[in-house]
């Protein structure tokens, strides 16, 4: 059967298990966009308003459903646009896969309009730049693209398409099915040495990563550490993927680390890590262990092998897959014992601690608006946020139990949200979708509202409204107190009249008495909702205002 290179690609994703692609059509490749209007009820194309709130929608796509996240975008501007969706996925660990329309191959070299070298650019920032030349390898080409961006540690691959190639007649037949990837186990003796170090410790600590957990895997890392009494702590926004109920759940390694969090690191002397990667956030900029041989006894459990002593040397690299480690672990029936109970139930009481607060000097106290969200949101909603100091509430101030899920960047991407939420309501249109963002965060992709409302995938949206770009106000009063630059946002739309022309049901928040009924609206809404919290600058953080950090700053310059 004769067909051009598109049909071929979409044939071959179809078949490779692809079910929604996240995009800004582009002539580059019109070929693809000619196939896809053959495939709508089995590979959709959802028509996003900019590249780089698709690339976010691929990304949140990945982390999840462990699936390869589709993006198709255009040459230059478009790939350059959806880059930081790749770069997102690239730090997350979450599986995608970018196609780019690319000039003729005849024009390679010279400059052409809109020419770029995909290789090039992007070769540092996913696991596997290719372009396709010839349409005869299209196959060939995806089935290794998608084998890369799911096994191992999982990531983004850019694919570009030259335009002359998608047009070339084939009768080359398409991919039949996809290939299965079983995880590698752990060999017997491996999980042997893990329960004897373990044993030997005083005071061990699980330190976990990654989005592409199992369901099963991640129960079994955690009933072996309450059988063991082992406390567990997630890196940077991974703490959804182990039941915060859990006694043995400690918190989370990331931006705005506990001191409590930061002690069990340091004190532990034995440490299993696994499936995570030693980010700086997770690390404390790669001070809480010693480079490059901590002071922990370090067991490193990871998928690739370039995760193993790529900064830390571990007295025990195991290279296999994460859930059939965990559930290796948690076959044998005999937990492993120690005299470090107390270890385990004063990490667990610090971390209850945490949630603790006093009343916040704001119109929106956002301390009991997260309390309220807690009591009243489905057991399996969905959170997404992007980036700021409103990003606290969702990460460290909500309990994840087994089912709920949270989408957030470690790359600290701002504009990540909205797109996010989108993605979840798409993937899973029955889910509450709840998405934290602050009034800039909100503005980076808020066009993509038209998209939820094209798409039938409209989350609710909080816009915690203060005015601010808070994260990098808080840096300046440390750094730079009573010197302001650059971080007033003095001019904001009106979001309620903004989200109620894009279809959406919308409400301003001025009081925390107000947000309960508001939020009932919004959950009984059937376009998603928009509700526009006032915050006070003043309620920066949830224990610091913004007048002390100042005031601290000052008083430090002063005495210096």
């Amino acid at each position: 059967m004769t067909r051009h290179g598109g049909q071929l690609l979409v044939e071959s994703l179809v078949a490779l298990g692809a079910t929604k692609a996240f995009g800004v059509p582009g002539e580059s490749y019109l070929a693809v966009l000619d196939a896809l209007h053959d495939t709508k009820g089995k590979l959709d194309f959802v028509n996003c308003r900019n590249e780089g709130g698709a690339g976010f929608m691929a990304a949140a796509w990945g982390k999840l459903t462990g699936e390869p996240g589709i993006c198709m975008v255009t040459r230059g501007p478009g790939a350059t646009n959806a880059s930081i969706g790749v770069h997102t996925a690239m730090q997350d660990s979450a599986p995608m896969l970018m196609f780019v329309g690319q000039i003729g191959t005849d024009m390679r070299g010279r400059e052409a309009f809109q020419e770029v070298d995909y290789k090039a650019v992007f070769g540092t920032m996913v696991k596997w730049a290719v372009e396709i030349d010839d349409v005869e390898r299209i196959p060939e080409v995806l089935a290794r693209a998608w084998k890369t961006a799911v096994t191992g540690r999982p990531g983004p691959v850019v694919i570009a398409l030259p335009e002359d190639m998608l047009t070339t007649p084939t009768d080359k037949p398409a991919l039949t099915g996809l290939t299965s990837y079983p995880e590698a186990h752990p060999a017997p003796d491996s999980v042997a040495k893990v329960r004897r170090i373990l044993s030997e410790a005083k005071r061990p600590l699980i330190l976990y990563g990654g989005c592409n957990w199992s369901r099963e895997g991640a129960q079994a890392l955690q009933g072996f550490a309450e059988a063991s009494d082992i406390p567990v702590v997630s890196v940077f926004r991974y703490q959804d993927q182990v039941d915060n109920g859990s006694i043995c759940f400690c918190g989370e390694a990331g931006v705005g680390m506990t001191p409590a969090v930061r002690k069990l690191i340091t004190e532990a002397d034995v440490i299993l890590a696994v499936n995570n990667r030693f980010g700086e956030n997770s690390t404390d900029g790669w001070t809480l262990l010693n480079v490059p041989v901590p002071q922990q006894r370090l067991i490193h459990v990871h998928a690739s092998d370039l995760e193993l002593g790529k900064v830390y040397q571990p007295e025990l690299g195991i290279h296999c897959g994460h859930n059939a480690f965990a559930q290796a672990l948690a076959a044998d029936p005999d937990p492993v014992k120690g005299d470090w109970a107390a270890w385990r139930a004063g990490a667990r009481a610090a971390w209850e601690a945490g949630f603790e607060l006093g009343d916040l000097p704001s119109p929106v106290d956002m301390g009991k608006v997260t309390v309220h969200l807690q009591d009243v949101l489905p057991a399996d909603a969905i959170l997404t946020n992007g980036a700021g100091n409103f990003t606290v509430w969702p990460n460290k101030f909500f309990r994840f139990g087994p089912e709920a899920r949270l989408l957030a960047p470690q790359s600290g991407a701002m504009g990540y949200g909205v797109p996010a939420a989108i993605a979840a309501k798409v993937a899973d249109p029955d889910r509450t979708v709840v998405c934290f963002a602050g009034d800039g965060d909100f503005q980076m992709n808020c066009q993509e509202l038209a998209t939820a409302t094209q798409f039938g995938a409209q989350p609710i949206i909080l816009i915690l409204n203060n005015g601010i770009y808070g994260t990098i106000r808080a840096h300046q009063e440390r750094n730079y107190p009573a010197r302001v630059s650059g971080t007033d946002m003095d001019i904001n739309p009106d979001f309620v009249a903004l989200a109620k022309a894009y279809g959406f049901h919308a409400e301003k928040v001025e009081t925390t008495d107000g947000f309960a009924a508001a939020f009932d609206r919004a959950l009984a809404s059937k376009t998603g909702a928009v509700l526009e919290l006032i915050i006070s600058p003043e309620a920066l953080t949830p224990r610091v205002t913004l007048s002390q950090m100042r005031e601290s700053a000052l008083k430090a310059k002063e005495t210096a």
